[in-house]
């Protein structure tokens, strides 16, 4: 193997690594977002509850 296509290859091999390395941490950020989102929802209470008194005598 030439030395020209040893560095394209591993070229091609480090633009790889670092497309995986990226949409890693994108798909981190993401699911982050996404708890956090959860969680606030989690929190919030519920929207009828509390709304409602029986008043029986």
């Amino acid at each position: 193997m030439d030395i020209a296509a040893l560095s394209i290859g591993l070229s091609q091999a480090s633009l790889g690594q670092n497309v995986s390395i990226a949409l890693a941490k994108k798909v981190m950020e993401t699911s982050q977002q996404s708890s956090e989102q959860l969680l606030k929802v989690m929190q919030a209470p519920h929207p009828t509850h509390g709304n409602v008194i029986d008043v029986k005598g």
